[in-house]
């Protein structure tokens, strides 16, 4: 469905876009993942022609974007940031603007979309009191007014609560399981995208690190013990001179992470006590996305 070949935005001295290679299958939900400023959103301008990339190629349903433009864009479903409406017009009123300008939705596409997204008992507010929750959500609605055969959404999630955050992720698996439309989608909320994605791309100063499965991101899982302790210098000695342990990390605020001797909690607590060092927190946890995001792109918060 989107296939790009060496694809670079450049402005000015800044690479936005680094020689980016990433496919999109048919029928799957794609999570696009980077940190602010990594490159996600000036990507997807470029599959969408709203900005023209400084080389490579993007190819859309298998052609390249410049043949059959228009016709192939027609079969895309967009969202970009935030969604721009008319805001002294109501829900109603702004799409069927759009449904003039689009010329070919069904003739009740309009209610379907605000019943598909909870908009239908708002009709009659303007947008201008929507909340930014409720412009995404009829965002997303414009978007599916004509049917389309691939979704792109950029961050569709922001400004919704933890319950809207679940609606949404409902919405997409069945816009992705039962129309059968291949999303793609960028997002910083990890922990809804590791129970949402098919697949998975890393994009870190506007180079994509990563593409797999998250089938592949499960298998990568360790479970591991996190100690927080007084001294992890003196700690990180104790585990290799005392007790052997190789297989180990040390993060800041004197958290240490030990991936072997699992069954071992009560004698290395037992140890690190009798060596002077204050334990401050003793935890079994498993790695997840966002571990492994944190090791790929060297640390930071993501958005």
């Amino acid at each position: 469905m989107i296939r790009t070949v060496g694809l670079s935005k450049i402005y000015g001295q800044q690479k936005s876009v680094d020689n980016l290679n990433m496919t999109v299958r048919q029928g799957e939900i794609y999570a696009f993942l980077g940190r602010n400023g990594a490159g996600k959103t000036t990507t997807i301008r470029m599959l969408l022609g709203l900005i023209r990339p400084t080389a490579g190629q993007v190819e859309l349903f298998g052609e390249p974007l410049t043949v059959r433009h228009k016709q192939n864009l027609s079969r895309i479903g967009s969202m970009v940031e935030i969604p721009g409406f008319y805001e002294n017009l109501t829900a109603r009123e702004n799409l069927l603007i759009n449904t003039r300008i689009m010329g070919t939705v069904r003739k009740n596409a309009i209610d379907e979309a605000l019943e598909l997204l909870d908009l239908h008992q708002q009709t009659r507010k303007l947008v201008g009191n929507y909340s930014l929750g409720m412009k995404q959500r009829l965002g997303i609605a414009r978007a599916l007014l004509h049917d389309p055969e691939l979704l792109i959404l950029d961050e569709p999630t922001n400004g919704l609560d933890p319950i809207g955050i679940r609606e949404m992720r409902r919405l997409i698996r069945q816009l992705a399981h039962e129309r059968k439309i291949t999303i793609l989608i960028s997002s910083h909320i990890l922990s809804e995208i590791e129970q949402l994605a098919d697949r998975i791309g890393i994009i870190h100063e506007g180079r994509l690190l990563e593409e797999m499965d998250t089938a592949q991101i499960r298998s990568l899982s360790r479970r591991y013990l996190e100690f927080q302790v007084s001294d992890d210098n003196k700690a990180a000695l104790l585990l290799e001179q005392h007790c052997g342990i190789m297989d180990y990390e040390v993060h800041p605020q004197g958290i240490i992470r030990i991936y072997s001797a699992l069954d071992q909690q009560a004698q290395l607590n037992r140890l690190f006590v009798e060596q002077e060092l204050d334990v401050y927190k003793l935890v079994m946890k498993e790695e997840r996305l966002e571990d492994y995001f944190t090791k790929l792109v060297g640390g930071g918060t993501i958005g």
